[in-house]
């Protein structure tokens, strides 16, 4: 699949790369991108999440009444789950949501994620570029000239590029990251695809093993 390289105006450039049918053309694995996207969510979950049961609440342990004749429920003290400011039952504790997946596994997922965008239409290749300091207006002007503005962008750079992304960071539907650090919920959560050229060239490094 060979895509026109567009410059920083959206004009095309005249020359034209090759998307890497082993990477932008295979079928893809919905269950293996499932288990990916699963994974990045889990790493993102901080777990700390917290509730004290029925040892840890600060209240007199002293019974509340006596076991019979009292006409009621049999109670023992106030941090009974039962009344009101008790202890909580199963409540949640601190714990790892993370879990492991094979690299090729990983592998599959983000070459999959590419080719659904590939068959989408949804990738556009530009010439390697930069901003000269960081304004989010430069951004917006970049993202009409190739026709993305008002979709849900990800951009992507061979290296850290420290004005054009703080050109984005303000922008809800734009989003900046390296090549290098690509993963398939990314690509799956953007409308666009935007590379760079060496951005091409990383992905096909990294990728084609």
């Amino acid at each position: 699949m060979d895509i026109n390289v567009l410059d920083i105006k959206g004009q095309e450039t005249g020359r034209k790369v090759t998307l890497n049918e082993s990477i932008f053309g295979i079928e893809p694995n919905d269950h293996v991108l499932y288990l990916d996207v699963k994974q990045y969510l889990a790493n993102q979950r901080q777990g700390t999440a917290k509730a004290k049961e029925r040892s840890e609440h600060a209240g007199s342990t002293r019974k509340l009444g006596r076991q019979k004749g009292g006409g009621g429920a049999r109670h023992g003290d106030i941090n009974s789950p039962l009344l009101k400011g008790g202890g909580r039952v199963f409540g949640p504790k601190p714990r790892d949501y993370s879990f492991k997946l094979n690299k090729k596994v990983k592998a599959l997922a983000r070459k999959s994620a590419l080719s659904y965008k590939a068959q989408e239409d949804a990738i556009v290749v530009v010439e390697d570029f930069s901003f000269e300091a960081p304004k989010t207006k430069e951004f917006v002007n970049f993202a009409k000239n190739i026709k993305v503005d008002g979709k849900k962008v990800l951009l992507l750079l061979p290296e850290v590029n420290k004005n054009v992304y703080l050109s984005a960071r303000n922008l809800q539907k734009a989003e900046v990251m390296t090549a290098s650090a690509l993963n398939a919920y990314k690509v799956l959560n953007a409308d666009v695809l935007v590379v760079t050229e060496k951005s091409l060239q990383l992905i096909d490094d990294t990728l084609i093993k």
